[in-house]
């Protein structure tokens, strides 16, 4: 009979599979996925570390090392991924929220606002966010994606801002109504010449129309510009995040529109993040 391994143990064995696998930050992902295994906070894995796993734990593990191996993303695992100081609901159906997105965020709030749009809401991490950090608005997600839609929906109720956002199958524009003083949007701005120098991860787990318009990666934002000034009321501020080769491009395509007070905003890592505009008074 094989002695069960204890919990230190198996993390050795999971990070040098990990690694193996091409994995970027094995030895965390194995800590974090023996958490969710055993069902308790990362920060008690070292008091389990000495303990025989339970053979009920030990397959589990077992089974999430394996998908992290192929390179399923660990936010799928789990299920959910941190973005902005609250936890929301993902799967491969919506984009990951990403750390460097928060740049938009704070952007957002950086002046007041009462009723946003935000076109390709996806997980909705974004909209959800700013309604939770401002109990006064009211937002509208957008997304072609009905299973966007839905996994927006259920992180709304999560957040508890349910009452004051409405969840709308639309491609961009097509089916909103009314006028707002902030439209955001993380749209897909990968060209389709980079998405073969993706990771695995991002590559294969996560869908292709969040992520490039299968062309240069301004398709996206040609669609915004195009139809936001219909949409935004004098004074109404437009932010898009954007990659970080993409802001005088973009900022240009805003200005073409009648957009004016263009600039470009970096990320914490000092890289163009988002183009912010405003519509004339």
């Amino acid at each position: 009979m094989i002695a069960a391994l204890t919990a230190a143990q198996a993390m050795v064995a999971a990070t040098a599979r990990l690694r193996a696998a091409g994995v970027a930050d094995p030895a965390r992902d194995a800590r974090v996925l023996l958490a969710h295994a055993a069902r308790i906070e990362a920060s008690r894995v070292t008091l389990i570390a000495p303990e025989e796993l339970s053979p009920e734990i030990a397959e589990r593990y077992d089974q999430l090392i394996s998908l992290r191996a192929v390179r399923v993303p660990v936010s799928h695992l789990l299920g959910e991924r941190e973005f902005y100081g609250r936890r929301f609901r993902v799967s491969r159906d919506v984009l990951d929220p990403r750390p460097e997105t928060e740049a938009l965020i704070e952007a957002a709030l950086s002046e007041p606002f009462d009723h946003v749009l935000d076109l390709g809401v996806g997980s909705g991490c974004i909209l959800i966010t700013l309604l939770a950090e401002r109990a006064s608005a009211s937002g509208v997600g957008a997304d072609l994606s009905e299973a966007a839609c839905l996994q927006a929906s259920a992180n709304a109720v999560q957040h508890q801002v349910q009452g004051r956002v409405e969840i709308l199958k639309s491609d961009w524009f097509q089916n909103i109504d009314g006028q707002f003083d902030l439209i955001v949007s993380n749209p897909p701005y990968i060209s389709l010449q980079e998405m073969a120098d993706l990771s695995p991860e991002v590559r294969v787990h996560e869908p292709r129309m969040a992520l490039t318009d299968e062309g240069d990666g301004l398709g996206a934002y040609r669609r915004i510009a195009a139809g936001a000034p219909d949409f935004l009321l004098p004074g109404g501020r437009l932010l898009v995040e954007i990659g970080p080769t993409q802001g005088q491009s973009v900022a240009a395509l805003f200005e073409s529109a009648g957009l004016t007070a263009t600039r470009i905003v970096p990320d914490l890592d000092g890289r163009d993040r988002v183009v912010f505009a405003k519509m004339p008074l």
